[in-house]
């Protein structure tokens, strides 16, 4: 019987995944407005065609491009809630791990903040940033809950109530950090060193 052949890595898709890549440097320097398929194809190393060619049009492109980097996303504090030992440990590596996502993806986080607001007057984008805004929600909902399971008390808030908050929290640094720099994210910890003590009874 001969060997099964692996599947071979899908071409087309892997070129989307590259051309998602790109698309996300402009789109997070101008914002979604401001980007054209144009101005984000001349941005890039492909051509307008080829652009064009694998995806339809510019809001293809963007929900592509957030699917794309959000997936990433959703793991980022998964280290934090498999190896906090302590209610104490969770919050500083917490606290620590949300400064750092300011500090080194900023233009992402406004990009993901100006898409969500364009999703209430942009039909189109609001079943994409919804299904993507509730998995962002269960991932701050493993931080919570395991901050819960290691204070030995059950949370006193719902997922979405958890999220609201600590989103809050998150855009105002974000946008702090967009005026003022590095400074700032002191301050957002101090803030998480509070709140989350609050959401659990």
């Amino acid at each position: 019987m001969p060997p099964v052949k692996s599947r071979p890595i899908d071409k087309f898709d892997h070129r989307r995944d590259e051309l998602a890549e790109s698309a996300l440097l402009t789109l997070g320097e101008l914002g979604y407005a401001r980007a054209s398929l144009r101005e984000i194809a001349g941005n890039s190393p492909f051509s307008h065609g080829v652009v064009h060619y694998y995806f339809q049009d510019k809001l293809e492109l963007v929900i592509y491009s957030v699917r794309y980097y959000k997936a990433r996303c959703v793991t980022r504090y998964d280290p934090v809630v498999r190896d906090s030992t302590s209610p104490e440990e969770l919050i500083e590596a917490f606290a620590d791990k949300l400064a750092q996502t300011i500090r080194e993806e900023a233009p992402m986080h406004r990009l993901w903040y100006d898409l969500r607001t364009q999703s209430m007057f942009e039909e189109p984008l609001r079943d994409a940033i919804t299904e993507i805004d509730a998995t962002l929600e269960a991932m701050i909902w493993r931080v919570v809950d395991r901050y819960a399971t290691l204070t030995g008390a059950p949370p006193s808030v719902p997922a979405s109530t958890a999220y609201a908050m600590l989103d809050g929290l998150f855009q105002q640094a974000l946008l702090a950090y967009t005026a003022a720099g590095e400074t700032v994210l002191d301050g957002l910890a101090a803030q998480v060193r509070i709140v989350l003590p609050l959401m659990v009874r």
